[in-house]
């Protein structure tokens, strides 16, 4: 492969890794908040360990697909957990990625209703029409979208940090002053890793298995792991520096946007719908993907039927299985984790 073509293409791989990773949690800043925050400078370290864990773990995940010329998630439980074990994790993780489409699906639906006027339905309905259009182009498509996405929300990212660096400065980033006695650092630095990556297998499995190419794999994994460090750094220490009036926000981002003027509300809106969207996207493809193998139906007929089905669900309020289900699959992400670490590469 040509020295530019591979650039091009770990970039692309790069971008679908962040796009995968981050969602509604991170664009609001409800979940760098609660997991970095409030550590103080201790949450800085936190995210340090972050990006080394994500280049490192999403690196060996996609390679271990590419080896293992992976369709779908379930080839790479398999060969985790064992056949036995496997099998119940590939049910899980199926259950969890159904309840975080239904989550995102509803998600979509509020930020239309309560930003804009408009109708739940109709924001849901669109997004799942696009959503749809997009994932019949394969992993092709999710690759395309997330390399038009993502470079948005790592510019609005580093604009939010910028304007936190410019109130604060130097002497704002060394006093950042813990808000918590509870937990540690370390463990929420670990926690959080293995809950995205544990997500993050739906796409980063199968975009392994399709492109092969180890070396683009590598430089693709290092590019989206360090991508997500950068954004979490300078989302953190914006936050940071507007605590502890941020902790009482269902949307801890609004506050330091307030600063920024009216156009950039709408650059937010639209960044928070992205990033939903690329969620959605890698979601709905990983399930499909993994349940083309078990039900004799075209993909085209399984997302659609996961569309439907995630549009009822969203209306009688799923998204609170997820809450319910989330801890349990931090925990499993911990395993995960660890088997990740330690597990051989598959011979070719």
């Amino acid at each position: 492969m040509v020295l530019h073509e591979r650039w091009f293409a770990a970039a692309r791989i790069g971008f679908a890794y962040i796009g995968t990773v981050v969602g509604a949690g991170f664009a609001s800043g409800q979940e760098i908040m609660q997991f970095f925050t409030v550590y103080g400078l201790g949450g800085v370290w936190a995210i340090l360990a972050v990006t080394l864990l994500f280049s490192w773990l999403g690196t060996r995940m996609m390679v271990m697909g590419a080896r293992l010329r992976a369709h779908s998630y379930e080839e790479f439980n398999l060969y985790l957990f064992g056949n036995r074990w496997g099998r119940w994790m590939n049910v899980f993780v199926g259950l969890v990625l159904f309840g975080v489409t239904t989550a995102m699906m509803s998600g979509t639906g509020a930020l239309f209703r309560e930003q804009m006027g408009l109708s739940f339905h109709f924001g849901v309905l669109v997004t799942s029409l696009i959503a749809f259009l997009v994932i019949m182009r394969g992993m092709e498509g999710i690759l395309s979208v997330n390399a038009l996405v993502v470079p948005l929300m790592f510019i609005f990212t580093v604009l939010v940090g910028v304007q936190g660096f410019q109130g604060g400065g130097v002497e704002g980033f060394l006093s950042m002053a813990p808000h918590t006695d509870k937990g540690h650092w370390v463990m929420s630095a670990v926690t959080y890793v293995a809950f995205n990556l544990a997500m993050s297998q739906a796409v980063l499995v199968p975009m392994g298995g399709e492109i092969q190419d180890e070396k683009t794999l590598r430089i693709g994994g290092w590019l989206g792991g360090a991508g997500l460090g950068i954004m979490l750094l300078a989302s953190n220490f914006a936050l940071a520096l507007k605590s502890p009036q941020i902790f009482q926000l269902e949307i801890p981002i609004a506050l330091v946007i307030a600063t920024l003027g009216e156009g950039m509300k709408y650059f937010f809106l639209a960044v928070m719908w992205g990033e939903i969207f690329t969620t959605l996207i890698g979601n709905v493809y990983g399930l499909a993907a993994n349940l083309e193998q078990w039900i004799p139906l075209r993909i085209n007929t399984l997302m659609a039927a996961i569309f439907i089905l995630g549009y009822l669900c969203s209306l009688i309020g799923f998204p609170v299985f997820v809450g319910a289900v989330y801890p349990f699959f931090g925990y499993c992400g911990l395993i995960v984790l660890m088997l990740l670490m330690v597990k051989r590469y598959p011979s070719y």
